[in-house]
């Protein structure tokens, strides 16, 4: 079991992946852009894995992704799932660093994306200090 912070604008979106990800024996929590998503990063425990949304309004995925970066130089590896509907979406995600990537509105999205997830949460390589 794992905890997954979900952030998409989308709440219809980021209410199936909850579920999905609840279904297959996760914690979610959702916030509905990068913004929120930063301070639930920030002011919480940290999840073992973020599924992130790319085109959001206030702070965009790759943006959020990049402040992640920053805040902890990288030192908790905590591994990015980046989910839209973009027909780009592996390049966007090749740009990022992240090899873990789903396309929405796709009929493969829910096995994709818990395949995705499991397949993250499997290759997390835990900081030095853990």
């Amino acid at each position: 079991m794992a905890d997954i912070l979900i952030v998409d604008d989308d709440s219809d979106a980021a209410e199936l992946c909850s579920e999905l990800l609840q279904s297959a024996g996760h914690r979610t929590q959702m916030r509905f852009n990068g913004e929120e998503g930063l301070t639930a990063f920030y002011m919480s425990a940290l999840p073992d894995c973020v599924v992130l949304d790319v085109e959001m309004p206030v702070l965009t995925g790759p943006e959020m992704a990049h402040e992640m970066l920053i805040h902890d130089a990288g030192e908790e590896k905590i591994p990015i799932a980046l989910v839209s509907g973009r027909h780009d979406v592996s390049k966007m995600a090749a740009c990022m660093g992240t090899p873990y990537f789903v396309r929405k509105a796709t009929p493969e999205f829910a096995a994709d994306l818990l395949h995705v997830v499991a397949r993250a949460l499997r290759e997390r390589t835990m900081p030095a200090s853990a």
